[in-house]
């Protein structure tokens, strides 16, 4: 399965753009317009060998707190702070008042493969309460309610594939 991920990097004081298109092993990389053809196999549970252009680079990469959007990444010798934002979830972050009322839907922001289910259907949930856990590019994305409310249903169970915009769950 094909998946295709934009996102905005800030590596030290520098803002990135940053599309990831990965076909299993294989991802290209556009940075800021220069492309790489990678191929990526995950060794353990943070280390990852990157193969690129003939060369064989080990990377670590580490969580930075509690956020899956900051990292700490050891690459070639050097270690990087990098922070992710997904413009889309900027954009729905924005718009976040729109679920103070009615049914709020949980979307799949990207492709994926669905990995846990943590709450059941007709559970009384929390607003920021982990529902869905849906793996695209090799790393586990926690799907959460904008709101407080009713988990009224659930459209996905682990080891189902999800596209984005596939709606995961709806909270009433």
């Amino acid at each position: 399965m094909e998946e295709v991920l934009k996102l905005k990097a800030r590596i030290g004081n520098r803002d990135l753009d940053v599309v990831l298109l990965s076909q299993g092993e294989r991802v290209v990389a556009t940075v800021d317009g220069r492309k790489y053809e990678l191929e990526v196999h995950r060794s353990d549970d943070d280390t990852y060998l990157v193969f690129n252009e003939g060369h064989v680079y080990e990377c670590r990469v580490a969580l930075k707190g509690k956020t899956r959007a900051s990292f700490e990444v050891g690459f070639g010798g050097n270690t990087y702070s990098i922070d992710l934002t997904d413009p889309k979830r900027l954009r729905s972050d924005q718009n976040s008042d729109k679920h103070h009322h009615g049914l709020a839907e949980i979307i799949a922001p990207m492709p994926g493969k669905v990995v846990r289910v943590q709450v059941e259907a007709g559970s009384e949930i929390e607003k920021g309460t982990g529902i869905v856990v849906v793996e695209a590019m090799k790393m586990q994305n926690e799907m959460k309610s904008p709101r407080a409310g009713k988990l009224v249903r659930i459209n996905v169970k682990p080891g189902d594939t999800v596209n984005a915009g596939d709606v995961l769950a709806v909270v009433e």
